[in-house]
């Protein structure tokens, strides 16, 4: 279970729920980390330099169709090709052994009896529900799992994807040929890889799959389907830019046989094994329908395809109700063949995705038993989680996360396109209040694009920024903004015209911590003379504006790939020119070079210092105020078992959700 979400779900996120700090962080363009490594202005948006210096004009081509290419056959790549093995693993065992390697004293029963009041009891808990069934009778078999999700889910075709919830619904229907475990580090499952070998040139990668995998009509899942997934993705016609990021470094992808499938890189790169990670969908469903709809949802064809997706992971899509919830059913025929086991029971047999916006009513469900998952916040966490109705039916749980919450500011703006008011603005932002008083201390303070405990962060890390107001001052008097009618505007004239500083600060409606930030934020900088009008927006609008890089500034949070090269999609020049996700149209030669540097070096060591001089380049250039790096904070019921934190939280890695089970008579 969650073998798909890990590699390709997390990879073409269009970052929705980023641009909302109330929902969970969007990952940034994620790619797994190699084998073996542990509004409106009058302005024209415009990107500018890191030092302010307005960069060429940027304009999005249309993508090229593939190249022709020619494979060799499979017995002159063999004859050419130095294979190694890469690791096929079954996720589940994985943590099987973790665990037997890591053994403790707390019991379920010490476990269940905690109140989460500080990180020794956070461990105890973890620990002593932590632990995977010691046998199957222990396991309620016809347990239903209710999932929250905070946000609808938009598509469940996987080339379609938009949301966290698409993202958790494929994680349970998809499959990926690679994922990541609790460490970052990427295999391949055997839940539906047999073998894996790369060439030592890095150019190519060769998987043999299952032959027990079928779609849910009970067609064979082939290398075949893989292939046609590619094709698909990287036809310009198909509008799927968010899923062709990372496809689109792949020269081809080519099924030799029913269970045979190669990737051929472009070029050798270290970054090679992230591009793999792509969704599939089934060749002998869509390739005659694509042609009459290139949009994959307008053919009557199509809609009903949404309606009654065919799927090839552990489960079936039963009940699909917009803004209400999905209702998966596990599929028999993933885990057994003429009465035999073939992989491993899935733990539940129905999971409930169970949508729910607002944060009262969701934690309201949570106490009531209607849900038995919920990411918390830092205000439900200490003042509506600490109570007997809370306990009892319910505990909370921590974890170190790699994420990271911002406002971004763009540079594209006349505001924003000099580096020196950038740093004004970070300096301006009274940032003990908003930890002490907003993230109730619960958040570490933002000091860039890398988590502290990741290992390409710097080190040591730069300072924090604290709130130094006649610093701020005289950064914007420096960039020529001064109050010259005084009426407590600044003001600068740019093009021949005096434009007052005043622009709108956005962030997605619904959530209470962005909302207090960005308030707090604006009387922040009513103390040095900048306006700041704060503007709720409801998420989808949210995200077209920040595709389209239609707004001045945002607050918004990212959460972490599996390796720092996934957020080149962030801050490249090239990333601005493709479509990526650059929103706030930040441009630097030096930071292109050094993703570029990146990409081609081996070696971890001097990997990690490549990217480290990223991190403190951007930190200086300070396209975004990096506010506060997140915990991953969420309330299980008491009879849930299984469950472990990862950089990314509790269920984005594997097994992730695939490892929680429910206690029997519980």
């Amino acid at each position: 279970m969650t073998r798909t979400i890990q590699q390709w779900g997390m990879a073409f996120m269009l970052g929705v729920c980023a641009l909302a700090l109330g929902c969970p962080s969007a990952p940034a363009p994620t790619k797994p980390a190699p084998a073996g490594s542990t509004t409106e202005s009058a302005t024209p948006a415009v990107p500018a330099t890191a030092s302010g210096t307005a960069a060429p004009p940027v304009a999005t081509a249309e993508m090229p169709p593939l190249e022709p290419f020619t494979p060799p056959t499979l017995e002159e790549l063999d004859a050419k090709a130095k294979w190694f093995s890469q690791p096929v693993e079954d996720a589940l065992e994985l943590l099987r052994k973790y665990k037997a390697e890591h053994p403790t004293s707390v019991t379920v029963e010490a476990a269940l009896a905690l109140e989460n009041k500080s990180p020794e009891d956070n461990q105890k808990i973890l620990d002593g529900l932590g632990r995977l069934p010691l046998n199957d009778d222990e396991v309620d078999w016809d347990a239903t799992l209710n999932q929250h999700s905070p946000m609808n889910v938009n598509a469940l075709n996987p080339l379609l994807a938009s949301s966290v919830g698409d993202i958790d619904v494929l994680g349970l229907t998809g499959l990926s040929l690679t994922t990541i475990d609790w460490t970052m580090r990427s295999f391949a499952d055997t839940s539906v890889v047999k073998t894996w070998q790369t060439s030592e040139d890095r150019l190519y990668d060769k998987f043999v799959i299952r032959d027990d995998l079928t779609w849910t009509d009970g067609t064979p899942v082939t290398a075949h389907d893989f292939a046609f997934s590619f094709r698909t993705i990287m036809n310009p016609k198909v509008p799927v830019p968010a899923v062709r990021s990372g496809p689109d470094q792949l020269r081809w992808v080519h099924a030799y046989d029913d269970h045979t499938v190669v990737i051929f890189h472009k070029e050798s790169l270290a970054t090679n094994v992230g591009s793999i990670g792509f969704p599939v969908i089934p060749k002998h469903i869509y390739e005659s329908s694509i042609a009459e709809d290139l949009t994959l949802t307008t053919s009557p064809r199509h809609v009903e395809l949404e309606k009654n997706p065919i799927t090839a992971g552990p489960y079936r899509i039963a009940k699909f109700e917009r803004d209400k919830e999905v209702v998966m059913e596990r599929r028999d025929e993933w885990f057994t063949r003429n009465g035999q086991k073939i992989r491993d029971k899935p733990y539940f047999k129905t999971v409930r995705l169970k949508i729910i916006s607002d944060d009262n009513t969701s934690l309201l469900a949570l106490k009531n038993g209607d849900i038995d998952t919920l990411e918390l916040r830092p205000e439900p966490w200490m003042t509506q989680t600490n109570d007997a109705a809370f306990y009892k039916s319910n505990t909370k749980t921590f974890g170190t996360e790699w994420s990271h919450s911002y406002i971004g500011w763009n540079i594209g703006r006349p505001y924003f396109s000099d580096v020196r008011v950038r740093q004004a603005m970070s300096y301006a932002i009274n940032h003990e209040e908003m930890l002490k008083n907003i993230c109730y201390s619960l958040y570490a303070p933002g000091q860039g694009m890398y988590h502290p405990t990741a290992w390409m962060a710097p080190q040591p890390m730069p300072a924090p920024y604290k709130q130094d107001l006649d610093k701020a001052e005289q950064l914007l008097e420096e960039a020529g903004w001064t109050d010259t009618d005084d009426d407590g505007i600044l003001d600068k004239v740019i093009d021949g015209e005096k434009v007052k500083f005043e622009f709108a600060l956005q962030y997605g409606s619904g959530s209470k911590v962005a909302e207090r930030i960005c308030g707090m934020v604006s009387e922040n900088l009513k103390q040095i003379g900048v306006g700041c009008i704060v503007k709720p927006t409801e998420f989808t609008v949210l995200q077209t504006d920040a595709k389209k890089h239609n707004f001045d500034a945002m607050c918004a949070g990212w959460g972490s790939g599996a390796d720092p090269d996934d957020s080149d999609n962030l801050w490249t020049t090239k990333a601005l020119q493709s479509g990526g996700r650059n929103y706030v149209q930040y441009s630097n030669p030096k930071v292109d070079a050094l993703f570029e540097a990146g990409k081609r070096e081996f070696d971890r060591a001097k990997r990690a210092d490549i990217y480290r001089q990223i991190a403190l380049t951007l930190w200086e250039d300070q396209p975004y105020t990096w506010l506060y790096y997140r915990s991953s904070m969420y309330a299980f019921n008491k009879s849930l078992r299984g469950y472990m934190y990862s950089p990314r939280g509790p269920f984005h890695y594997s097994p992730g959700i695939g490892s929680i089970w429910k206690a029997k008579g519980k």
